[in-house]
């Protein structure tokens, strides 16, 4: 079941615009004992993202109230959180899409990542880029087919996640994730102003590494930078953070910034 506007149901309107066009964003957070992870920053990103796409949300405290009140009844999961501009027309006019949707759910959190993060994890390249677009980078919106694309090719690999490029070559992100690497006492992360998502863990850890002694930069580089790092690790709200073990025939055994950020990144 589905907490739709306030109502629980299994069924959505087939106008509206999150099964026409994609046409909504999204956010996932992780339940802990019964609270919102990171509930302030999930708002804000709907916020961000709803002013991004011109989506008239307005009942944010209402949003906020069904947030805790359904991640109470449960020890530990998922909650997703999606908006969509509503109900409308045939054609791609948003005229008259005044009563945008809220959708909420809850699921199990993976159990695997506590996995992930003992031994590490394996990438692979996936051969599905992204597409270059700063009107959409950065943002979790309902338009997910590539990622779709590179999880599929994902399943038919033994690598646990996949590393993306963006359509011109520059490293990016991974399917479900996003990425740093550390070379030395210097940590890089993709720049995702032309594609990819700006997870809030990697916000969070931008943050945290800023008023650091470590050094972080923003970076366009290829897949072949990370020859020379020292580790590598992933990021997002539900792992929240696991270190990599191996990429083709590299491979990675420091956790010197793991270590640093994992304590920041719970």
């Amino acid at each position: 079941m589905f907490l739709i506007n306030g109502a629980w149901q299994e069924t959505l309107p087939a106008n509206d615009r999150a099964i026409q066009f994609g046409d909504g964003c999204f956010t996932t957070a992780r339940i802990c004992d019964g609270e919102v992870c990171l509930l302030v920053a999930h708002l804000e990103r709907l916020k961000q993202a709803c002013e991004r796409l011109l989506i008239p949300f307005s009942v944010w405290a209402e949003l906020n109230t069904e947030m805790v009140a359904l991640a109470q009844e449960y020890r530990e999961g998922v909650l997703k959180v999606i908006i969509s501009r509503g109900s409308g027309g045939r054609g791609y006019s948003t005229a008259g899409c005044t009563a945008p949707t809220r959708l909420l759910s809850v699921s199990p959190l993976p159990t695997h990542y506590a996995q992930w993060r003992e031994r590490g994890i394996t990438l692979t390249l996936s051969p599905i880029r992204l597409g270059r677009n700063p009107s959409l980078a950065g943002l979790k919106h309902l338009n997910r087919l590539e990622q779709v694309l590179i999880r599929s090719h994902l399943d038919q690999s033994d690598a646990d996640e996949a590393l993306v490029l963006d359509s011109d070559g520059w490293l990016t992100e991974c399917c479900a994730a996003n990425l740093f690497w550390r070379k030395g006492r210097v940590v890089f992360t993709p720049r995702l102003d032309q594609a990819g998502v700006n997870g809030l863990m990697r916000q969070r850890i931008l943050s945290c590494l800023q008023r650091s002694a470590w050094q972080v930069n923003e970076v366009s580089e290829t897949v072949a930078t990370l020859d020379t790092a020292d580790e590598v690790i992933l990021c997002n709200a539900l792992m929240p953070l696991v270190p990599v073990g191996a990429f083709e025939n590299r491979t990675w055994v420091s956790r010197e910034l793991y270590q640093f950020l994992a304590p920041h990144c719970e």
